[in-house]
């Protein structure tokens, strides 16, 4: 697939909302990566890091902020990889989001295309998470992919190799399809800007 850059690939930002380091998120967030791998060029963008947001904190930035709000605007794009807590976001997510989102008017989420996995033991597979990051995404303007949708239940570490990637399976199958979908949707996005700005009929 065509790049935004020389590259080859278009950069994609990966943001797991699960701070353990063995998370089924986080685990499903690698083999994302090393299916697209062809394809996208995936970043991990931690958030374990960043303070809780304080407006007060606007005018001098942490340096884990700074650090932050500079990688995701530096990528063509967001996955966003989350359990969900209590039917919600999980906290250290939405505090991410939040950080990104500010000082008023310079948010860095702002027309990044993205997409959002949800992985869970249980049945509905982060339902209720992975709306919440919609409904943020809408207000934060980022084009959201709409299908395929990604709830994935019943992840177990039996959903895995030794090496942390999923085994093949109609899971396997599942993540890979929503994989060539994110690719896919990232490059018209980022192709079908460039298209527009080149148009000289668009600054009319």
């Amino acid at each position: 697939m065509p790049s935004s850059e020389g590259t080859g690939k278009h950069r994609i930002g990966i943001i797991v909302g699960s701070l353990r380091r063995d998370s089924i998120n986080r685990r499903i967030a690698r083999s994302i990566a090393a299916i697209a791998g062809d394809w996208l060029d995936c970043d991990f963008i931690e958030i374990g890091d960043l303070p809780l947001y304080n407006q007060d904190d606007d005018g001098n930035p942490a340096p884990a902020v700074v650090a932050f709000r500079d990688r995701v605007r530096a990528v063509d794009g967001i996955l966003f990889v989350s359990p969900e807590y209590n039917r919600g976001i999980p906290g250290v997510l939405k505090n991410a989001i939040d950080v990104g989102s500010r000082p008023y008017g310079q948010s860095v989420w702002d027309k990044k295309p993205a997409a959002v996995v949800t992985a869970s033991p249980g049945a509905i597979g982060g339902f209720g998470s992975n709306h919440q990051l919609r409904q943020s995404a809408v207000f934060l303007n980022m084009p959201m992919m709409q299908q395929p949708e990604s709830y994935l239940g019943h992840i177990t570490d039996e959903s895995f190799e030794a090496d942390g990637q999923l085994k093949a399976g109609p899971l396997k199958d599942l993540v890979t399809k929503m994989a060539h979908a994110f690719a896919d949707w990232i490059d018209l996005m980022v192709r079908g800007r460039k298209l527009i700005a080149e148009d000289p009929a668009h600054g009319r």
